[in-house]
């Protein structure tokens, strides 16, 4: 990630996969980048010392219930993510299709980052 920027790192890094990406996700922040932590798949961090954090970075943890707190919003949300899609102001990446059997397959690529885009399972 640090070659694709130019090599300052990026602005902000979006992470909701685990504990194994989560370093290298620091990792990949320039001074003063922030992260957001969300909805690890995977599990947490584990405990942090906010003293070894890097370049001064922000970090912030997303936790959707607190963002869409009521049916109402929530369904507001939905018809605009939807109407988004419909009209492509939002286009959604398949990564890749993956048999249902072969869900551990598309965990472990996820969390090797070895993937882009949405990972589908298919019964």
């Amino acid at each position: 990630m640090l070659r694709l920027s130019g090599g300052d790192g990026v602005h902000l890094v979006y992470d909701g996969s685990g504990p194994k990406t989560f370093q290298g996700s620091l990792d990949s922040l320039r001074r003063s980048g922030t992260f957001c932590w969300y909805g690890p798949v995977l599990g947490g961090p584990g405990p942090l010392d906010i003293m070894s954090l890097p370049k001064s970075i922000k970090i912030g943890y997303a936790v959707f219930s607190d963002h869409i707190h009521t049916p109402a919003l929530r369904h507001a949300r939905s018809s605009q993510l939807f109407d988004w899609i419909t009209s492509e102001k939002l286009k959604i990446r398949i990564g890749d299709i993956y048999p249902l059997a072969e869900a551990a397959q598309a965990h472990a690529d996820m969390e090797s980052r070895a993937t882009t885009g949405k990972l589908l399972l298919i019964p």
